[in-house]
């Protein structure tokens, strides 16, 4: 764990209750929403895979990633949208209206745009995959489904985001869980019941995606917000320059870095599919679990957003140096957690998501990476909630883009170890990450609250 640069032993030492419980009121909440999000990854895995078609489970995987390529370079209209928030609950700026209002015109430029380019995009994202026979053709069908959906989940990041900057995550959690169950229902329906096989798929996404926007458009139209958002779109002072160049400054910074880690993941399934459908649809899996590790201990990443952002606005310096250390403690104590069950029993569970033979003998042999990464990357994730909180992204784009020199490099030296070496360098990508926020929180922490 990086804990180390922030020199200082008030930072290591034990958190105060009051700070560790308003962390667990927003981490806890979140990390339930954020397995509910993964619970339909591994559902589509595991209905797919109880076909017994490794090509079909591999044609899902890369059809998964082909979307969260597309996507989740967007992702900053969520977490950008949770920073302005809490910074604007911080200093005490209303109900947030115009925030979200700016948000949701950004969101609904960049869905339009994604929809006229979806001739281009869909064969380059497929041969940027390497996708090829039977496969590309599945997948083909599962993203040719799947993509209009794109400018929902763009809508339903800013919503999400919105939601959790005014601490209302218990409201998400509700609507993810709700969303979540009809899709897992969907998947067993279309896939092993009407046997629509990877459309299916596809299919339950779509819906659960548009019911999500349609229960959260609800929960926000009760606060009062959505009435002030659409009042905002006709201020002045909504569209500002001042305020419009705070928000893409952010959100260009998140875009290339996010552009970078979503970089990093396709190439993560281009140099698996490589190794043929077997290790592909192996790599598909444990993938799944390790999202499913990822959106667990992001829920920290979720609570340092918001105190560390609250913190700034206010201009409170002891509060934030409060929220960081009972971030890192116990995002540390959790992510050890995650790490022991899964040295206990990750074989077994990557196993379930398939009945190949040869599919599940591949996971068992890669699966204590499953043990490795959660304990590599939580700090990483800690760290990006302190930094986009606090809207230090310039730096958060730097760190990022160092550790992913250091990805390209090792994926060219470990190529004698194979897939082995594949999964050791992207576990060097996460923990490098984590090093270098680490180094330069101390420099950034003075400079924000040098007055």
């Amino acid at each position: 764990m990086a804990f180390q640069p922030l020199r200082s032993a008030r930072i290591l030492s034990t958190p105060s209750s009051s700070t560790a419980r308003q962390l667990w009121s927003i981490a806890l909440p979140a990390m339930l929403t954020n397995v509910a999000t993964a619970l339909f990854g591994l559902a589509d895995m595991w209905a797919i895979g109880r076909l017994g078609d490794a090509p079909a489970q591999g044609a899902v995987e890369l059809g998964a990633k082909f979307m969260l390529g597309l996507l989740n370079v967007f992702n900053f209209l969520r977490t950008s949208t949770v920073a302005l928030t809490a910074q604007g609950s911080g200093r005490g700026d209303g109900d947030g209206g115009e925030t979200l209002a700016r948000a949701m015109a950004v969101a609904l430029g960049i869905g339009a745009v994604l929809l006229m380019a979806m001739p281009l995009a869909l064969p380059f994202g497929l041969d940027l995959l390497g996708a090829e026979g039977p496969v590309r053709e599945a997948a083909r069908s599962y993203v040719a489904i799947r993509y209009w959906a794109g400018p929902v989940w763009l809508a339903n990041c800013v919503l999400v985001g919105w939601l959790i900057g005014r601490r209302k995550v218990r409201h998400v959690l509700i609507v993810e869980i709700a969303a979540n169950l009809v899709h897992i229902a969907l998947d067993l329906l279309l896939v092993l019941v009407v046997g629509w096989g990877v459309a299916g798929v596809a299919m339950a996404t779509v819906s659960s995606e548009l019911l999500k926007f349609a229960l959260l458009a609800a929960v926000v139209m009760r606060t009062g917000a959505a009435r002030e958002a659409l009042s905002a779109i006709g201020r002045k002072g909504t569209w500002a320059r001042t305020e419009l160049a705070k928000l893409f400054a952010l959100n260009r910074d998140l875009f290339i870095r996010t552009l970078l880690l979503t970089g990093s993941i396709l190439l993560f399934a281009r140099v698996g599919a490589r190794a043929g459908p077997v290790t592909l649809a192996a790599n598909g899996v444990l993938f799944q679990l390790f999202m499913l590790a990822t959106l667990l201990l992001d829920g920290f990443e979720s609570g340092a957003q918001v105190l560390c952002g609250e913190a700034l606005g206010a201009s409170a310096r002891a509060r934030f140096t409060a929220a960081v250390r009972a971030s890192l403690i116990w995002g540390g104590v959790t992510g050890l957690g995650v790490s022991a069950v899964y040295a206990l029993a990750g074989a077994r569970l990557a196993g379930a998501f398939s009945t190949d033979p040869a599919v599940i003998a591949a996971t068992a042999e890669y699966a204590p990476w499953l043990a490795v990464l959660p304990i590599l990357g939580v700090s990483s994730f800690v760290f990006d909630g302190v930094f986009v909180g606090a809207g230090w992204t310039r730096a958060m784009l730097g760190t990022m883009a160092a550790a992913m020199a250091a990805y390209l490099v090792l994926l060219w030296a470990l190529q004698p170890l194979g897939n082995h070496g594949l999964w050791a360098a992207f576990a060097v990508l996460f923990g490098g990450r984590a090093v270098g926020q680490a180094l330069v929180l101390p420099r950034l922490v003075r400079r924000s609250f040098a007055g």
